[in-house]
């Protein structure tokens, strides 16, 4: 029922759809929640003049009412790109969304590369026409490898833009003609990652002994314990010492968790301040929006006019020049903790500790 074709990295897998997708006369919708990977796709649908619909977000950064966005069940060739997981909130978006969207008349493209490491997807129970993942997020290696996992009919609705070594059966200069191959054959561009595409089979041994149930258990576990711990942290004087983004409890969420570290007034530290100390503690966090502005600006509340007018206004655009444009003590990014396979209850008390300690420590010309 499914193919692979092997690619570079989910971004490329998702722009294989993008880029022969047949939009002319359409409609893409995207679920606000969305890596940029994914968001580029309306790039393609407005040079075509399709229709773009976007399925906003609730105060939790669930999707709301998702399909009274996607409207009615409508003719001609419909999208709709949405994650299983948020890389932003860890949300898990749900997947009988792919099947109401079929019934309305959309292609689904699911972007499966935050929840595949910690989750099953079984592509029996469900049937989006267009997975994406990476494999490096999986296993931690290798990195160069990603795949679009499609299904066989739906390869039908693509029509590839052009051709490189490897799609085709044959090319001819003399009569400007190519022929594509058949089936998931006609999208794989060039030589694969023969090397990086080796190391597969050792990486789902390894999660096939784990077992993915198993871990599954284990990231909600620890999961648990650091919303527990960022919720009930306070300064001295009572106040939060962090602002989560997204749930903070358990329920229908991976092991991502995005906030923010607040100061003795209340204020929010910068990402990039609260990153560059944990690192010296030997903390590993991410920290910005995360190539996600959707959800980035759901979550920090970022008023529509004035976001608008600070973007248009700033030639050098940097997150702490947007911020400061904005004013209020806005916040422009925030950190990220991932919580997988490797992670400890020791790395959870280390990191929560150097968190807290950051946060207690003198503030420091914040938004220069």
């Amino acid at each position: 029922m499914y193919g692979v074709c092997f690619t570079a990295n989910a971004s490329a897998a998702a722009k294989l759809v993008a880029e022969g997708f047949r939009f002319r006369r359409g409609e893409l919708a995207l679920s606000a929640d969305n890596h940029n990977s994914v968001n580029g796709l309306r790039e393609y649908a407005r040079r075509a003049g399709a229709r773009l619909r976007i399925l906003p977000l609730t105060a939790e950064l669930r999707l709301d009412e998702p399909l009274a966005a996607l409207g009615a069940r409508g003719a001609g060739n419909r999208l709709l790109a949405f994650p299983a997981q948020s890389n932003f909130s860890g949300v898990r978006h749900p997947l009988s969304l792919v099947t109401e969207a079929q019934r309305r008349g959309y292609a689904v493209l699911l972007d499966a590369a935050a929840l595949v490491p910690t989750a099953r997807l079984s592509l029996r129970d469900t049937t989006p026409e267009f997975v994406t993942l990476s494999f490096y997020k999986m296993f931690g290696f290798p990195t160069g490898v990603g795949a679009l996992v499609a299904r066989h009919d739906a390869l039908r609705r693509l029509s590839r833009p052009w051709f490189a070594g490897g799609t085709v059966d044959w090319v001819s200069v003399r009569h400007r003609g190519h022929r594509l191959r058949s089936g998931i054959e006609g999208f794989e561009d060039g030589t694969p990652n023969f090397y990086g595409i080796a190391a597969l089979d050792p990486g789902f041994a390894f999660l096939a002994r784990v077992g993915m149930a198993r871990l599954g258990r284990r990231v909600a576990d620890l999961t648990g314990q650091l919303l527990v711990g960022l919720q009930w942290a306070r300064h001295r004087d009572g106040a939060p010492l962090f602002r989560l983004y997204g749930p903070v409890d358990l329920r229908e969420r991976g092991g991502t968790i995005t906030f923010n570290v607040l100061d003795g007034r209340g204020q929010v530290i910068p990402f990039d301040v609260v990153a560059a100390r944990a690192r010296l503690a030997g903390v590993a966090v991410r920290g910005g929006c995360f190539c996600n502005p959707g959800s980035s600006e759901a979550a920090f509340r970022l008023p529509a006019a004035a976001s608008l007018r600070c973007l248009k206004s700033t030639t050098v655009f940097t997150p702490r020049r947007f911020a400061r444009c904005l004013g209020d003590g806005t916040a422009a990014g925030a950190i990220r903790a991932s919580i997988g396979a490797a992670t400890s209850e020791e790395d959870l008390r280390r990191a929560l500790a150097t968190f807290t300690r950051i946060a207690q420590q003198r503030p420091c010309g914040l938004l220069r």
